[in-house]
């Protein structure tokens, strides 16, 4: 069973790395954001960086890239899961179109 890390909504600035959450307990995490409010010419990135070592530089393992509408249907985007040893750092940019609220949540297995 999933546990929440954290969670909140992201009012976008378009261009803006936003960081949503950071966590440094060893677990395996999934990053959910749900894209909902997204509209055509509308672009957004979500990473989820880790760190090697606890002295190293985090580093992306996992990016996302969703553009123009999503449709309710199709909304909640998952990223895969990624183990993490020293930590974890999630973050949402919009990098075109208008700035959007997005609801999200950092999820441990």
């Amino acid at each position: 069973m999933p546990t929440v890390i954290a969670s909140g909504t992201q009012s976008a600035t378009v261009s803006t790395e936003h960081s949503l959450a950071t966590d440094t307990t060893n677990k395996t995490y999934v990053l959910v954001v749900d894209t909902n409010a997204m509209a055509n010419g509308d672009v957004l990135e979500l990473r989820l960086k880790t760190k090697v070592l606890s002295g190293s530089t985090a580093r992306v393992a996992y990016t996302g890239v969703y553009s123009n509408a999503q449709g309710a249907d199709n909304a909640n985007k998952y990223s895969i899961p990624v183990p993490a040893n020293q930590s974890i750092e999630a973050t949402l940019k919009q990098t075109a179109g208008t700035g959007r609220s997005f609801d999200w949540a950092l999820l441990a297995l």
